[in-house]
C-alpha cells in the first residue's frame, strides 16, 4: 500500500491551510525525520496528502525584537544552533538542538516537528517549556497563541486538531540582565537516540545573587513534558545555597513521575540522574545569569 497518494508543496501559509482544510487525510512534513520513519514502520497510518511546509516563508523566519524571539516551525536545528539571536537569548535551546540526531538530521529536522511529534522528552520541547515559550497555531479560521506546555495530551498526542491546525512558530521573551538558561541530557550510549532524562532551567537573579524566579522542565517525567512547579517555588527570592538546592531537589523528586523503562533505564537510575542533571543544569543557568547584562 502506498504511504501517501498526493504530495503538495504550498508556497504560502494560506495555501497550506486551505489544503489542510479541504483534504480529509493529511500530514504536514518539513524535515520528515520522524514522520517518514513512522509511516514506513507503520506507527502512522498512510495518508492521502502530504503537505510539505518547508518552503513557506512565514515558517522559516527567525528574528528577535524588543520583546520576543520568534522561531518559525520549519526552522532547522542547524539554523537555530548557529543563529546569534538564539545563542544570546536562549543558550539552553542551542544546547538542546545540538543533541538532536547527527549533523545530517539537524540539517533538515525542524523545531516544529520536534514539538509537533508531542513526545514528553523532546529536547527542543523541554528547552522551550523552560523558556515559557508560546506556540502560534493557525487554521483557516485564524491564528492563536498558546503555551507550548499546553500542546501535549499524552505521548504522541496533541491537544489541538492536527488535521485542521498547524504550528506556525514559537516565541519566548528576550533575555534580560541577570537571566540565564541551560539544558543538558543523559542518553543511552548504545546509539539509541532517546533521553534517559533531560532538563532545562531558566533562572532570573536579584543583583545580590539571590534567585528571583526560576523555571524547571524535564522529560520524560510523565506523559507530557514535566514542569517542576512546586520546586520552582522553593527558588522564589531564595539564597543560592546548599539548603535551597536540597529543598528544590526534594520537591522535584516528589513531583516527577519516573518509572522503569526497558527502552531507557531503571527507576532507581533515573532518580539518581535527577540529582545529577539538576546540579549540572542549575549551576550553568545560575553562572550565566550572574554574568549576563542586556
Amino acid at each position: 500500500m502506498s504511504l501517501w497518494e498526493s504530495y503538495q508543496q504550498p508556497t504560502s501559509l494560506d495555501e497550506a491551510l486551505t489544503i489542510l482544510d479541504q483534504e480529509t487525510s493529511t500530514a504536514l512534513i518539513a524535515g520528515g525525520t520522524d514522520l517518514l520513519l513512522d509511516l514506513r514502520q507503520k506507527r502512522h497510518a498512510p495518508v492521502h496528502t502530504l503537505i510539505d511546509v518547508s518552503g513557506i516563508p512565514e515558517l522559516l523566519r527567525l528574528h528577535a525584537n524588543e520583546e520576543h524571539v520568534f522561531i518559525g516551525a520549519a526552522v532547522t536545528h542547524h539554523t537555530i544552533i548557529h543563529h546569534p539571536d538564539v545563542k544570546k537569548h536562549a543558550p539552553g535551546l542551542v544546547e538542546a538542538c545540538e543533541l538532536i540526531g547527527g549533523p545530517q538530521v539537524r540539517n533538515v529536522a525542524t523545531l516544529g516537528g520536534n514539538v509537533g511529534h508531542a513526545l514528553p522528552a523532546g529536547d527542543g520541547s523541554i528547552a522551550l517549556v523552560s523558556l515559557a515559550a508560546e506556540a502560534q497555531l493557525a487554521s483557516v479560521d485564524g491564528k492563536r497563541w498558546t503555551p507550548v506546555h499546553a500542546l501535549y495530551a499524552g505521548p504522541g498526542e496533541a491537544t489541538f486538531d492536527r488535521s485542521r491546525e498547524m504550528i506556525v512558530g514559537f516565541r519566548f521573551p528576550v533575555r534580560k540582565s541577570l537571566e540565564g538558561h541551560a539544558f543538558s541530557r543523559v542518553m543511552r550510549p548504545q546509539g539509541v537516540a532517546i533521553a534517559i532524562l533531560n532538563m532545562g532551567i531558566w533562572m532570573s537573579l536579584h543583583a545580590d545573587g539571590r534567585v528571583r524566579k526560576a523555571r524547571i522542565s524535564a522529560g520524560p517525567g510523565g506523559p507530557t513534558p514535566f514542569r517542576a512547579s512546586e520546586a520552582e517555588k522553593q527558588l522564589d527570592d531564595a539564597e543560592w545555597s546548599e539548603t535551597t538546592r536540597t529543598a528544590v531537589l526534594d520537591a522535584i523528586r516528589s513531583e516527577i513521575k519516573l518509572r522503569t523503562s526497558r527502552h531507557r533505564a531503571t527507576l532507581e537510575y533515573r532518580q539518581h540522574l535527577t540529582v545529577v542533571l539538576f546540579e549540572r543544569v542549575a549551576e550553568m543557568a545560575y553562572a550565566r545569569a550572574r554574568t549576563f547584562q542586556a
